[in-house]
């Protein structure tokens, strides 16, 4: 069993890794020519503002008494530049944001299992084509950019992370920070020839990252006067920044501003996912380069946002994130950053139209530039017969896009030079998508053979030895053919050279050539196959094709439930009237009635909403006064089934209620510390720690009596689940877990006692 279990925590494990393998896989090709407009750029520096954790709607909407929380950015917007909405994508962090607006790029998801301080790949950046850049901000954002640029030509200038305390002060003192440092620069930068001569440089970028607005969020949330505050400071500082600039430069109409975010954040202070409030950011540009305000009587978008913010009168130019990085790099004139997929927002440009069709001429190009070495690539990693190209885009295609959008350019058709190379990017994208997932269908079968033949043999084991279906079998073992061995031997070597001939990675062959066991072993038992076969053919068909229907059927509710999670609850409001349906009914009135008072409570959970929920101490309290009583009631359970109850078995429950107790403590205290703005007590985190690790070892201290492993392994997990908890989380594992006891009740006896066993067996083994 020992061995068993082994086998598959290793089996689940590949599995795992493979997710990573085939969807999380680096976007990122190496090998492209820059690419660069031909003509003078508009403006010779580009400054930067990123205020993180910035929501669109909290910097364009008005206060209760109908003010701008950010009057000087509000003013741009109507007198000098051009304003849109930025729309992020998942994972929405800091780090892939920043990248974004950057790099250019959607976040090489191979950095989520290597961290995003640092750089898991190689990428350029708008910092990297750059003759100069400086940077002020967080010690998380900046060392990224500098680390992966070439040369010595990215200065970073960071405060201590400390700082960067999410609930102990005012967090405003992070931007303020910054704004100090960049008016030191400038003074110091008047006494020192060396750093004069840079900053009047061409194609140089200033980048301030401004953390104040994240920090406040997460710790006061978005509505808090705190948050709002900030927004307020960000304004006036940026408002400073740029006079310093004009009176630096005499006002030489040289340079070009960039106020964004790198995401949003829910009303619950969080984010990472795709809630629009998360999603969507803002973005304000001015200076040189750009195009000034636009009335207009109508809009393209048909949201109630703008009204709600009265900038219905200003036309809106929404872009994709990654669309910022070419915008800037057009407008400094430096090469188009090597990884970019971002599109040119030409729309936002104050230029000509030759500029403006040169500039997309010059994106479209390095984006087919992507798409030519993904292609190669692949195609010389597969065998000829076996490659398929992506056909939307050929070389004469290319070259046919490529030789029009040159002669519309002679023609001066600027306009339509703009719509093919829009088509053309498009098709790149898509291509370079087909690409990148080239292998996706392959290594999805694999896998999905591996997994089910696992679940098989596991289901096939657990038959033969805890049922009736073949008791022959292990009375009388036959032995598979001998043809079967080499059958199984002679396809591994065929998946072998098939791999070894398309260089494939190392990992490739352990998806590949692991079915091929697992199968090996899922037909040696064809003994138990073929008498469960034989028990199902005794089965009325209208019974066999009922619960394959009703099986299908939950299986597609599972699936939509992933997209639609209301479909969670209409499963589970089926469910409760299940036993009423049955001749369960008759035989246990009590558990049926049990059944479904708690399915139609559990059907409420998913109607719940994901993010954006205040914190209910209240509910969080109230489920662990549910576990106590729990605790109280299986402690009364056990009296009851022995005379006397062994000190050791109870010393261990005693100690899962006082750690339930000290459980519901940290979080009512944490929650009042946080709200006082005194952090995170050192007491509570010590606490905590501690109760993490001895939910792990305790449950092996109780007896292994299946009801004393099974309660003590749920008063063990309980406690973690309510420091998790800032809501009705608990509430709901409760019930969850009722349910469960509650299925198992109205179960077979036979099925019921195998079920509970493999839940023991998986818990002591894994």
């Amino acid at each position: 069993m020992l061995l068993f279990f082994a086998l598959g925590l290793l089996v689940h494990f590949v599995f795992f890794t493979s997710i990573f393998d085939i969807y999380f896989t680096s976007p990122l090709v190496h090998g492209m020519t820059p690419q660069f407009t031909p003509l003078p750029p508009p403006a010779k520096r580009l400054v930067l503002f990123v205020a993180d954790g910035l929501r669109a709607d909290a910097l364009y909407e008005l206060d209760e008494d109908g003010n701008s929380r950010a009057p000087f950015i509000r003013n741009v917007i109507m007198h000098e530049g051009s304003w849109g909405v930025s729309h992020t994508r998942v994972p929405t962090e800091s780090r892939p944001g920043h990248v974004a607006l950057i790099a250019g790029f959607y976040e090489d998801v191979s950095a989520v299992a290597k961290g995003w301080k640092e750089n898991p790949v190689e990428f350029d950046s708008l910092f990297n084509e750059s003759r100069y850049t400086w940077s002020w901000g967080s010690p998380d954002i900046l060392p990224m950019f500098a680390k992966g640029a070439s040369g010595d030509h990215v200065y970073t200038y960071s405060y201590d992370a400390q700082k960067e305390d999410f609930g102990a002060h005012d967090a405003t003192k992070l931007d303020t920070w910054v704004f100090d440092k960049v008016k030191d620069f400038f003074d110091g930068a008047r006494n020192n020839q060396s750093l004069f001569s840079k900053v009047n440089e061409e194609k140089v970028v200033f980048f301030l990252h401004l953390l104040g607005i994240d920090t406040n969020g997460h710790a006061h949330r978005p509505s808090s006067r705190e948050y709002k505050d900030n927004i307020k400071k960000v304004d006036d500082g940026v408002k400073e920044i740029v006079s310093i600039f004009k009176h630096f430069y005499g006002d030489d109409g040289k340079t070009a501003f960039i106020f964004t975010s790198d995401h949003g954040m829910t009303d619950w202070g969080s984010h990472g996912a795709g809630h629009p409030s998360e999603t969507l950011t803002p973005l304000v540009t001015w200076g040189a380069g750009i195009k000034g305000p636009q009335k207009v009587s109508t809009q393209q978008f048909d949201d109630e946002f703008l009204k709600e913010w009265r900038l219905e009168n200003w036309k809106r130019r929404d872009v994709d994130q990654a669309d910022i990085a070419p915008l800037m790099a057009s407008l400094i004139g430096v090469p188009f950053p090597l990884n970019s997929v971002g599109t040119l927002p030409v729309d936002y440009l104050n230029n000509t139209g030759l500029f403006k069709a040169e500039s997309m001429l010059t994106n479209a190009v390095q984006i087919l530039e992507q798409f030519k070495v993904k292609m190669t690539q692949k195609k010389e990693v597969t065998l000829p017969f076996l490659f398929t190209p992506f056909k939307l885009l050929s070389d004469s295609q290319q070259l046919d896009i490529l030789r029009k959008a040159r002669s519309y350019i002679k023609q001066e058709k600027f306009d339509e030079v703009v719509s093919l190379c829009e088509e053309l990017i498009n098709l790149a994208l898509r291509g370079l998508s087909y690409y990148h997932t080239y292998d996706r269908f392959f290594l999805g079968i694999s896998v999905a053979l591996g997994f089910v033949g696992w679940t098989s043999y596991a289901s096939l084991l657990i038959l033969k030895s805890h049922s009736n279906l073949s008791r022959s079998a292990r009375t009388e073992v036959k032995k598979p053919h001998r043809l079967l061995p080499c059958i199984f031997v002679a396809i591994g070597v065929l998946m072998a050279c098939f791999l070894l001939i398309q260089a494939c990675p190392w990992t490739y062959y352990v998806y590949c050539l692991l079915p091929v066991p697992i199968w090996y072993a899922v037909l040696r038992e064809y003994q138990v196959i073929q008498d469960l076969v034989a028990s199902l053919l005794t089965f009325p068909l209208s019974h066999v094709v009922a619960c394959s229907l009703v099986f299908i059927l939950g299986i597609e509710v599972l699936v939509f439930s992933f997209f639609y999670r209301y479909m969670l609850t209409a499963g589970l409001i089926v469910f409760a009237g299940w036993p009423f349906l049955t001749q369960l009914w008759a035989r246990a009135k009590i558990t049926c009635l049990s059944w479904a008072l708690f399915s139609l409570l559990l059907a409420v959970f998913p109607l719940m909403p994901v993010v954006g929920r205040k914190p209910d101490i209240s509910l969080v309290m109230g489920a662990g006064l549910l576990v106590l009583l729990l605790s109280l009631a299986i402690v009364t359970t056990l009296t009851k089934r022995k005379t006397t109850l062994a000190k050791e078995e109870l010393l261990v429950l005693l100690l899962q209620m006082l750690s339930t107790m000290f459980s519901m403590y940290v979080v009512y205290s944490t929650h009042h510390s946080l709200l006082k703005k005194e952090g995170l007590p050192l007491m509570n985190q010590i606490v905590s720690w501690a109760t993490l690790a001895s939910s792990l070892v305790v449950p092996f201290l109780s007896s292994t009596a299946l009801f004393q492993r099974l309660s003590s392994i749920l008063l063990s997990l309980m406690p973690t689940y309510l420091l998790l908890s800032t809501g009705g989380t608990g509430t709901f594992v409760i019930t969850f877990l009722w349910i469960c006891k509650t299925f198992t009740s109205l179960l077979p006896p036979s099925v019921n006692f195998f079920t509970v066993r493999l839940i023991v067996h998986i818990h002591d083994f894994s």
